[in-house]
């Protein structure tokens, strides 16, 4: 299999996971608060990941390795705060689809600076896959709703353009971190990211129930932790660009999900890009 091949594959498997993660973290957010819910599965998974560590006497990884894994896990945490904060302002549709552009986006411009320009089946895919992400997050305001631009959206729109931004970044980093070994990678991730949360809920702490979140946030986190993984391993075996935009068509995981579970049945316009994202993949596996 050729390295955009092998990078599509395991992208495939880290959206799989990302969008299973959301399905079960959006299921425990339905009664607890969501940063209640994610904080648990960070905590967990840090706790668990600790563990096979030391169980299996992994060799710890120069220093760089370890430092971008834990500011890409600091600011991913801080950027996942903002966008939860975005979310319940408003305008959830658009503010989603723009935080889920520029998560793709950011990495595949830095891929383009720094690795060169694709071949044209890939840059085809790749353009493909970014029409995908946005007809599959973006959600059209229902009809007689009025859309007042000028307050809260706009205040929304920026919160989640900040947390694409952030989220993008945390795929560069990521990628930087991939030369050492991939559970101490992650391991220093995921502690950055416990200790940013724990920051943000002492600051902004959410209203009760402060209970009932463990069994889903632990589900959520071990998922997410999986799709990480899955992720590195995707950025160490072929271009950045290819595996960021193969990762972040992980919604329609938790849209289809939604579907046979909860029978909530996509739109028209989300099935579209599904099957727009099916087609990218197609293209930047060959």
């Amino acid at each position: 299999m050729s390295g955009s091949g092998s990078a599509a594959g395991f992208g495939l498997l880290s959206a799989t996971s990302w969008g299973g993660s959301d399905f079960v973290g959006g299921l425990g957010a339905r009664r607890s608060p969501a940063l209640l819910v994610v904080a648990s599965g960070h905590i967990f998974s840090l706790l668990l990941l600790l563990a096979i560590c030391r169980a299996m006497q992994v060799a710890m990884p120069g220093t760089s390795p370890l430092l971008y894994a834990a500011v890409g896990g600091f600011e991913g945490s801080l950027a996942l705060a903002l966008f939860y904060r975005a979310l319940a302002m408003g305008a959830m549709g658009l503010t989603a689809a723009l935080t889920g552009l520029l998560t793709a986006l950011i990495p595949v411009l830095f891929s383009m600076v720094h690795e060169g320009l694709p071949a044209p089946l890939t840059f085809v895919g790749l353009g493909s896959g970014l029409v995908a992400i946005w007809l599959i997050t973006h959600t059209p305001a229902a009809k007689g709703t009025v859309s007042n631009r000028a307050s809260t959206p706009r205040l929304a729109l920026l919160l989640g353009g900040l947390a694409g931004l952030g989220f993008g970044t945390q795929l560069i980093l990521f990628k930087m971190a991939s030369a050492g070994n991939i559970l101490w990678t992650m391991t220093s991730a995921r502690a950055a990211g416990v200790l940013a949360l724990v920051i943000v809920l002492a600051i902004r702490p959410p209203k009760a129930p402060w209970r009932g979140f463990w069994l889903t946030g632990i589900a959520a986190g071990l998922l997410d932790t999986a799709g990480n993984l899955f992720y590195i391993q995707a950025t160490r075996v072929g271009r950045l660009d290819v595996a960021a935009i193969v990762c972040s068509m992980y919604p329609a995981g938790t849209i289809l999900l939604a579907a046979i579970v909860l029978r909530e049945w996509p739109t028209v316009r989300q099935f579209l890009g599904i099957g727009l994202a099916l087609a990218a993949v197609a293209l930047l596996s060959a």
